[in-house]
């Protein structure tokens, strides 16, 4: 167990590092012939695993937290003790520690071996950490969970309890109650209430139905999207969702993608793949004729459902799924061109995550990794495209070393949502590899045959998980151009119910996503009805407004509006709409 790389000096994660420890050292007290494994520090907390004889309940959890508070109440000292790879092995075979023995086994004979203890307890680690356990002032066991050793499912089942420590109770306090907002936001519970989509457990796990009403939002979205493109100058194109396993060979995926590919399928004695990726498709559409300098850069742009084989225990509603739809484009240019590229996909990038209501951005330029294809020289002009046009835009961001595909640099987009977490959605990638393994070739000006340079980029990255993120981040309170119904015409009584529906098809005329309530309930009963469905307008239809031909409107955001007539209250919801105001 070590502290990640980087952070050796941070207080906050020398308190989380040794409250893994005493987590451990509490789980081995209560509950003994548990065998421990790895716990790191990890973002807002830590984990530990355990091989233990049953999977942890509410009530072990509790205890553990009690027995955690009597260990660090004990003020024991963290001491460091280094030995000799063997010395290492014996202790912890004595211990009947399999786990640690192995990851000792797995280091080099020469290396030191060094280990934390506080009282009688002894752990494999790095470090470092507080100097004694009573210096943890602010600790929560939050869930237990299960794991594999080693992340291999054919390995031992585990596990794991998550925990999180702060230097001050104020500081855990807070970081609670934003799991807890987190909790009530949490886009699996929101899509079953708001009836947006369900996942196909029993048929197709990591499968998902969209609802009708979740179908709509993502009509919007998709419209945009497309509108979008064809304004900034790309084409949409289509492609299948199955090809020759032969394609996949040439495009290098069955070297370095085949653990996410489905099996194939035999047509006729010839294998089909369903496809993982769009770019291939790609490639062949822009190999279908002799392409001239004058013709680019190409901009092809499509919503393609691809299909990636995920293990089960990953899956988790709309942000981690089998299929998906991946808002997709490739880009064909020369090397001139190459920059100025990359600075208008990073314009159109941003502008549409701000259309959604994203401001806050971590972008990352990662870099060439340990094993990877090309020259160096393809390298340095992909590197420094992307740097100069970043720097040119004035864009702040990270380099993130060695993180680069293994086919050309990149740019690693995230979001920040409501709560301040982050989402990968978009990324640039440059690729000299494809180009090179389908032999994609132009006539320059010069009439030579060149080489062109492609860039992959997605925007929101895929439609599924980028619905998650905007459930949980409006917490199902979508704005008004992107909500599933935008307003609902209510009638206090039955003598109300034709200029309600006159109402109702007026707006409807006009465009607007607009369900009719004539139902006998109480008008309370139908308010509270559309607040829990998080509509964006109420419009009630009582005697007064029948006299006077005009509608009471509720705002979800600005409250009571008042009588309006529905000629001016129109224009002003149009506005809203079209300026897609979040």
């Amino acid at each position: 167990m070590v502290c990640r790389p980087g952070h050796e000096n941070n207080p906050l994660e020398k308190i989380r590092h040794t409250c893994a420890h005493v987590m451990a050292s509490a789980v081995q007290e209560l509950y003994p012939g548990t065998k421990v494994t790895i716990g790191p520090v990890i973002e807002d907390g830590f984990f530990y695993d355990f091989d233990v004889a049953r999977p942890f309940t509410p009530e072990d959890l509790a205890k553990i937290e009690a027995k955690m508070a009597e260990i660090i109440k004990r003020n024991l000292p963290l001491e460091k003790q280094v030995m000799s790879r063997q010395e290492a092995i014996e202790l912890f075979r004595q211990k009947q520690e399999k786990y640690k023995v192995e990851i000792i086994e797995g280091i080099a004979d020469a290396e030191p071996i060094s280990c934390y203890r506080h009282g009688e307890w002894l752990d494999l680690c790095k470090g470092p950490h507080v100097t004694r356990t009573g210096e943890i002032k602010a600790f929560k066991i939050l869930h237990a969970a299960g794991a594999y050793w080693r992340g291999d499912e054919k390995r031992e089942r585990l596990q794991r309890i998550y925990g999180t420590a702060f230097e001050s109770q104020k500081e855990l306090d807070a970081h609670l109650n934003k799991l807890r907002e987190a909790e009530a936001r949490d886009h699996r519970r929101l899509g079953q209430a708001l009836d947006l989509f369900s996942t196909m457990e029993e048929d197709g796990a990591g499968l998902i139905l969209w609802h009708p009403k979740g179908g709509r939002i993502r009509k919007v979205i998709e419209d945009f999207w497309r509108d979008a493109h064809v304004k900034g100058g790309y084409e949409i194109v289509f492609t299948p969702h199955v090809a020759r396993r032969d394609l996949w060979k040439t495009s290098g995926h069955l070297d370095f993608y085949q653990d996410y590919m489905y099996a194939p399928m035999d047509l006729e004695g010839v294998q089909y793949q369903l496809k993982p990726m769009n770019c291939p498709f790609h490639i062949k559409i822009f190999k279908t004729s002799l392409r001239s300098y004058r013709d680019l850069p190409l901009r092809w742009a499509e919503l393609g459902t691809v299909y990636r084989y995920e293990r089960s225990g990953v899956l988790h509603g709309l942000l981690r799924v089998r299929g998906f739809t991946q808002d997709d484009a490739h880009l064909f240019c020369q090397p001139s061109q190459l920059e100025s590229e990359i600075m208008q996909v990073l314009d159109f990038n941003l502008n549409m995550l701000r259309t959604f209501g994203f401001t806050e951005f971590e972008i990352y330029l990662s870099t060439r990794p340990d094993k990877s294809v090309g020259s160096d020289e393809n390298w340095e002009l992909a590197t420094g495209a992307l740097k100069g046009a970043l720097e040119k835009k004035g864009i702040r961001y990270e380099v993130d070393p060695g993180e680069g595909v293994f086919y050309g640099p990149k740019i690693d987009m995230k979001i920040k949502d409501v709560l301040g977490r982050s989402w990968q959605c978009s990324t640039i990638q440059i690729d000299f590899n494809l180009p090179e393994r389908f032999d994609l070739e132009y006539v320059a000006d010069d009439g030579s045959r060149q080489r062109p340079i492609m860039i992959h980029r997605a925007l929101l990255g895929s439609l599924e998980r980028f619905f998650g993120v905007l459930i949980e981040h409006y917490a199902g309170a979508f704005p008004t151009w992107l909500a599933p119904v935008q307003a609902i015409v209510m009638s206090i009584t039955d003598a109300q119910e034709p200029f309600a529906r006159e109402v109702h098809a007026a707006l409807k005329q006009a465009g607007i996503r607009v369900d009719l309530n004539v139902r006998s309930d109480k008008l309370g009963s139908k308010i509270r009805e559309s607040e829990m469905q998080k509509i964006p307008y109420m419009i009630v239809i009582g005697k007064k407004e029948v006299e006077q031909q005009t509608i009471s409107v509720r705002s979800r955001r600005k409250g009571d509006l008042g009588a309006l007539a529905v000629a001016d209250f129109l224009p002003q919801m149009l506005k809203e709409i079209d300026e897609k105001t979040c």
